[in-house]
């Protein structure tokens, strides 16, 4: 990607507020410039939400144990939806960085199974909706269970799916690949198009969002 701009918006951890920053995407020590196309901030994660030609993408690099991934999901990634994706301004992926542990992993490769049976967005917003803090128990393999049956999943196949980590290794890739390319806080947005991104960091108020869309609108 030519022209690549780093938009840090303001946060302290716990806290929304902080210093406006300005830098690289990757540190010096990243030359392999091929993981910063399009293309592959695309890949390895969710189905995409939207149209796959929209003229911007967003990127979320979440945890579904993550406290301000979960006041995203509650409180402005539908308004977004409704205004941006659903008009065909731009597409949405989620990508897991389960910073939260083992936990978060499982209830990662659990999304996947789900959308093997092509309900992965039922299954993530079923997550969200029943999420109970961090790192409190409420993810383990009843729960995720449980959730299957909310979307009426075949639990057979499901279990089958969960209980051969079928989905272990790409959850650890996305991981993998974040922290690669310079992520470390839950959630991230990289809201990009052809020319330039913007980084967001945390549960921001939905303004913030809207002013890093239409800049890049």
């Amino acid at each position: 990607m030519k022209n690549v701009y780093f938009i840090s918006v303001p946060i302290i951890v716990g806290i929304i507020l902080g210093i406006y920053v300005t830098s690289n995407l990757v540190s010096d020590s990243i030359n392999d410039q091929s993981l910063l196309t399009n293309t592959q901030l695309m890949k390895n994660g969710s189905p995409e939400m939207g149209l796959v030609n929209a003229p911007i993408s967003i990127v979320e690099f979440g945890d579904y144990q993550c406290t301000f991934c979960y006041k995203f999901h509650q409180n402005t990634l539908n308004q977004i939806k409704m205004e941006y994706i659903d008009t065909g301004k731009a597409n949405y992926v989620f990508r897991d960085f389960p910073l939260n542990g083992p936990d978060s992993v499982l209830v990662a490769e659990a999304s996947y199974c789900a959308g093997d049976q092509g309900k992965y967005w039922q299954y993530h917003n079923i997550v969200f909706k029943n999420w109970a803090g961090e790192n409190t128990g409420w993810v383990n393999m009843d729960s995720i269970v449980e959730f299957a049956t909310h979307v009426d999943l075949d639990i057979s196949e499901f279990n089958t799916c969960i209980t051969e980590h079928k989905y272990h290794q790409k959850v650890i890739d996305n991981e993998n690949y974040a922290t690669i390319i310079g992520i470390n806080a839950t959630p991230t947005f990289l809201i990009f198009d052809d020319k330039q991104f913007i980084k967001i960091i945390g549960a921001q108020q939905l303004e913030t969002f809207h002013n890093a869309l239409n800049q890049l609108g």
